[in-house]
């Protein structure tokens, strides 16, 4: 193939990777560009999962761009319930969101041939998803599959991502939104904990009110009752001198 790059092999079909190559690595030999001819040698025959993922790349645009923006969004989403003033929907929403889009161009992939001229199998099928997720929830695996030069599928696990293995974002996201749902469990438990601290206060109140009250109520009843007692002592004592007093005009007659 006349003027063909490096990135032009990975999007060629799979079979005619290893034969290109190794045309285009003679070229720049030719050429005088040794360490590039090495270089080009040396690049790795993708694998199937790869290559589709390549093809969707450079040929679905714009369900690509839709994949990333839904993995920004669910991402954001992610990070507001971490940080404790996340959404719950809106996370569930971004999550739906990659999950159809990775849907639509998985979709698309199924319409792909293996280099024996198969239809791609389901384990297959089931990687360049997986890949496709990592794409969409990873800036590194964004990066590397963004070019569409991938040699092996990716995985993403939280921490960076990897070749060749099941990624977990799904975990990733059900895990963050599980976090959501306990922390709002959590601050509903806490208002109703204050609402009860609140009732409860508000009756020890009255009954601290209502004591007070009868506290005063029986310290006038208990004033009303010293006045009546010196009263009636005061009488007991006037009766007293009213008789001694009558037994001494008796005696003096």
């Amino acid at each position: 193939m006349a003027g063909m790059d490096v990135d032009d092999l990975y999007g060629l079909p799979l079979e005619r990777f290893v034969p290109e190559r190794a045309v285009l690595a003679r070229q720049l030999r030719s050429e005088g560009r040794r360490d590039e001819a090495v270089a080009v040698a040396a690049l790795r025959k993708p694998s199937v999962a790869a290559w589709a993922v390549n093809q969707l790349v450079r040929t679905q645009q714009q369900a690509v761009d839709t994949l990333f923006a839904a993995g920004d969004r669910l991402r954001a989403a992610q990070s507001d319930v971490l940080a404790g003033h996340g959404d719950a929907r809106a996370l569930r929403a971004g999550g739906e969101q990659v999950h159809g889009a990775v849907d639509e161009l998985t979709g698309k992939a199924r319409g792909l041939l293996s280099s024996a001229g198969h239809e791609l199998s389901p384990a297959t099928l089931e990687r360049v998803s997986e890949t496709l997720r990592a794409a969409a929830l990873d800036d590194e695996a964004r990066g590397l599959a963004g070019r569409g030069r991938l040699e092996r599928e990716l995985r993403h696990a939280g921490l960076g991502v990897g070749a060749g293995s099941v990624p977990e974002p799904r975990e990733r996201a059900r895990a963050a939104e599980q976090e959501a749902l306990r922390r709002q469990e959590a601050g509903k438990r806490a208002r109703a904990d204050e609402r009860t601290a609140r009732r409860e206060v508000d009756r020890t109140q009255r009954a601290v009110s209502a004591a007070a009250q009868r506290r005063e109520r029986a310290a006038e009843a208990l004033r009303q009752a010293d006045e009546v007692l010196a009263r009636v002592r005061a009488e007991a004592d006037a009766a007293v001198d009213a008789h001694r007093q009558a037994e001494e005009r008796f005696e003096s007659r």
